[in-house]
């Protein structure tokens, strides 16, 4: 079969500004102009987690649908999760433009957004009209010029605790400046006591409350490593994602776009995250569930992260390269490798190849 967008839309899609095609690709699917990808009811491949039924491991991370602007459409793909945001309290433009860059030679992009978002209010109008009923998670964070950060998270958390199946909460993209110095000890601490807190006095009528993921980066040092470690441990956090976007920049092909600043994601990011996923595996122990993030582009990488110590798995970047058909193919993978393997759930292949991987590390 020919992939109509590897082979036919990809070499017009790149002549265009990288953000503008994005735009693009959010109109064109909220227009009904991408076809829904064909159902993949692969029992093997659902999981639950908390009180959630997800019909399949793979979600689409946030960013891609920053406004909550084509969540249906999503969920049409085959994405067995839809996690929306980052979004802040007030709107904000973001970082000056340009500020993503594609890198074609690495399967890469590198982004300097900065959290531009239109706001709780926008977010929540466009969430009650949704009419899917998959998995949702939100992704908050804090603006940019906010004088308590914490407590904008905070916000976030008592403004969609009607609306979202699950929480991220995003203290790891490198686009806000000194966002990342809510990763240390006290400070990640207080964050995750007070977003709990408004978790819990949000609780429904039935007493449900809403699962709470963090977002870490994956330029952690030993320190940094140990005292997340320590604090999401100890808390009643729910899970853990990882991870965010990285700074570094090695080994990279496209030496010149390599200079812009932000974050880099796609391909080269795979390793680094992956290892920093089954460390987080191994350190935490199955009773958090994580979500792997980074470098997911093939069926392949979906299941090394499973098998790293992934329970959920997502993508972004690798839409840019693959289109969405990349989605039914990463679903057909992790069926044959339930077969393969002879596994009678894809969740049983969570974690088996953890310490090969956090050895790499050594």
């Amino acid at each position: 079969m020919i992939d109509l967008y590897k082979n036919l839309l990809r070499s017009a899609v790149f002549n265009v500004d990288p953000e503008t095609a994005h735009h693009l690709a959010l109109k064109a699917l909220s227009t009904g102009l991408l076809p829904s990808c064909a159902a993949r009811n692969d029992p093997r491949l659902s999981l639950r987690l908390f009180d959630l039924d997800f019909p399949n491991p793979l979600g689409i991370a946030a960013g891609f649908d920053k406004n909550a602007e084509v969540v249906d459409p999503l969920f049409a793909q085959g994405f067995g999760f839809v996690e929306v945001g980052t979004v802040t309290p007030l709107a904000q433009p973001g970082n000056p433009k340009p500020r993503l860059f594609r890198l074609p030679a690495d399967n890469a992009v590198i982004n300097r957004f900065g959290f531009n978002n239109e706001g709780h209010a926008a977010m929540r109008a466009r969430l009650l009209k949704r009419r899917s009923a998959g998995v949702l998670a939100v992704n908050v964070g804090a603006n940019k010029d906010a004088a308590d950060r914490t407590a904008d998270y905070v916000a976030g958390i008592r403004a969609f605790a009607d609306l979202a199946s699950m929480f991220t909460v995003n203290i790891s993209s490198p686009n806000t400046p000194g966002l990342r110095d809510l990763q240390a000890r006290s400070a990640l601490s207080d964050l995750v006591e007070k977003c709990l807190a408004a978790r819990d006095e949000a609780a429904d009528s039935n007493g449900r409350k809403v699962p709470v993921f963090v977002k870490i980066a994956p330029d952690l040092d030993e320190a940094a490593f140990a005292d997340i470690v320590e604090v999401l441990g100890g808390s009643a956090v729910d899970g853990v994602i990882v991870s965010n976007t990285t700074i570094t920049r090695d080994g990279l092909h496209d030496t010149a776009k390599a200079k812009e600043a932000g974050g880099l994601s796609g391909r080269p990011l795979f390793e680094r995250s992956t290892i920093m996923l089954a460390r987080m595996h191994l350190a935490l122990g199955p009773d958090k569930p994580l979500i792997g993030v980074g470098g997911v582009d093939s069926g392949e990488t979906a299941f090394a992260k499973i098998a790293a110590g992934a329970s959920l798995v997502q993508l972004y970047t690798a839409l840019v390269y693959e289109g969405l058909g990349l989605v039914g193919r990463i679903l057909d993978h992790l069926t044959k490798e339930c077969d393969r393997r002879g596994l009678a759930s894809i969740n049983d292949a969570v974690g088996i190849d953890a310490k090969a991987w956090a050895a790499k590390d050594a």
